[in-house]
């Protein structure tokens, strides 16, 4: 792919390394720069994150420091193949390209398949915090607005798609920089008398939970950061692919490690770890609460389900692109190629159909089938991580041969830091296997890795067979 700038004009078709030819360019810097942020910044920081405080205790800011880490390396990685190569498919395309059709039909559809379930997820708590205020409507009907306001957005001009996200994710980035300043205060002593470090040592230490404490917050943690991903596959639709995912990618990088290292910090300070506040209102309420903040509890509400929307939203869209990019390339049913206006309807469609009959799911099944379905999607963002970086090693190789001009950014510390980013993710893979819930999470995501592998694998064969017999 050459360098000159042949882009066409805005709201007009794209062509992507996948074959896309009609999706269009609609994005512009400050949405992809918003979206790397917000894909973050969820309900899983705001609340979810009181579970792994209640786990490991102040060891908590450890497992995220850690967990950041990996995701900083895996987003450097995306952000190198991307930049090289923008595509919708994002990932599965550079891993089919390298690795082979089991590759990209494995990574594919285990992230679609994640994004649907977090739509099903995020949708349920919105419609129950909207239940909690406006009762005479159930929660499952507000599920049902909320589901289908998101789905006629992101089928409309996918400028729509950005401006909903940048300024969700304003907000949720606003709230974030307010508590680590009122945090902070709080740790002076401007508050009330200063913390110190009572609470980092007390209540049982710095470890107060042991390894079995650690276990369960590392998979808090890693989870949290789930959907970064994003940005890579709606970089393909914005006005200069290139070099706006690479300005993503690396102001997401350090903001990342701000704010969520930050929180954590801020929170395993100020209030006892093993306060039961924490893990059921939220952290941050907690916190805010113990400032004597008023009115906390629906401020934070509030921003939870302006997270969750963000998330929703974020959620449709990439899905509906991953899943179009998938059909483009013969990996998927064929009806999901429909396209109108540049804006992969059917995909979309499907996405929230999908999403909406895993609420009814959990309203129906919500101990079998629902929470099956969450966790395979808990361990899906771990297997995609790992073909990313085998993708990485073999495609930095072939650039540096062919095209080296194409490496706008490239992986710090190659191969080693690859290398260790893969190791770190087999040790998430190793301690899940030490608990009983860990052992089923991975058979169930082993079962639907090797059935998904194994389709690719076959539509590889036929294609090899097809090569050679024309």
């Amino acid at each position: 792919m050459s360098r000159t700038d042949t882009r066409p004009p805005e709201g007009s078709p794209q062509t992507g390394q996948d074959g896309e030819s009609v999706l269009s360019h609609g994005l512009k810097q400050r949405h992809l720069s918003m979206i790397a942020l917000g894909g973050v910044i969820g309900a899983g920081l705001f609340v979810g994150s009181g579970a792994g405080i209640a786990a490991a205790g102040p060891a908590i800011v450890l497992l995220f420091v850690g967990a950041g880490a990996l995701v900083m390396l895996i987003m450097r990685m995306l952000g190198e193949m991307s930049a090289a190569r923008p595509s919708t498919g994002s990932f599965s395309v550079h891993a089919e390209q390298e690795l082979g059709s089991w590759a990209g039909v494995t990574s594919g559809w285990m992230y679609w398949l994640m994004l649907c379930a977090g739509v099903a997820a995020e949708a349920t708590a919105a419609g129950t915090i909207m239940h909690t205020w406006v009762s005479f409507l159930p929660a499952y009907g507000w599920v049902a607005i909320f589901m289908a306001f998101f789905c006629a957005s992101n089928l409309t001009a996918v400028k729509n798609f950005g401006e909903f996200e940048f300024w969700f994710a304003a907000i949720k980035v606003a709230t974030i920089v307010a508590f680590l300043v009122l945090g902070v205060l709080g740790i002076l002593g401007v508050f009330g008398n200063p913390p110190g470090t009572t609470h980092l040592t007390g209540h049982g230490g710095f470890f107060p939970t042991g390894a079995a404490g650690l276990a369960s917050g590392l998979l808090t943690a890693i989870s949290a950061f789930a959907g970064l991903e994003t940005v890579t596959i709606a970089a393909a639709e914005s006005d200069d692919p290139s070099r706006n995912v690479a300005r993503a990618v690396r102001t997401a990088v350090w903001r990342i490690a701000v704010f969520y290292i930050g929180s954590m910090a801020v929170v395993v300070t100020l209030v006892p770890w093993n306060n039961p506040k924490v893990a059921a209102q939220g952290p941050y309420v907690t916190v805010l609460d113990r400032l004597g903040i008023p009115a906390a509890g629906t401020i934070m509400q509030i921003v939870v389900l302006v997270a969750l929307l963000s998330a929703m939203n974020a959620n449709i869209y990439g899905s509906s692109r991953m899943a179009y990019s998938l059909v483009n390339r013969g990996l998927g049913p064929r009806f999901l190629g429909r396209v109108t206006r540049g804006v992969p309807a059917a995909s979309v469609l499907a996405s929230c159909a999908f999403g909406f009959a895993a609420v009814i799911a959990g309203i129906i099944w919500p101990t079998t089938v629902f929470a099956w379905l969450l966790n395979i999607a808990g361990c899906a963002v771990l297997v995609v991580w790992c073909l990313v970086c085998l993708t990485q090693l073999r495609m930095r190789r072939r650039l540096e041969r062919e095209a080296p001009e194409l490496l706008s950014v490239r992986m710090w510390g190659f191969p080693y830091l690859t290398w260790l980013a893969f190791a770190a993710i087999l040790g998430v893979f190793a301690v899940m296997a030490t608990s009983t819930d860990g052992r089923h999470q991975l058979a169930g995501t082993a079962v639907v890795v090797a059935t998904l592998a194994a389709a690719g694998h076959l539509k590889q064969r036929r294609d090899r067979r097809a090569t050679t017999t024309g």
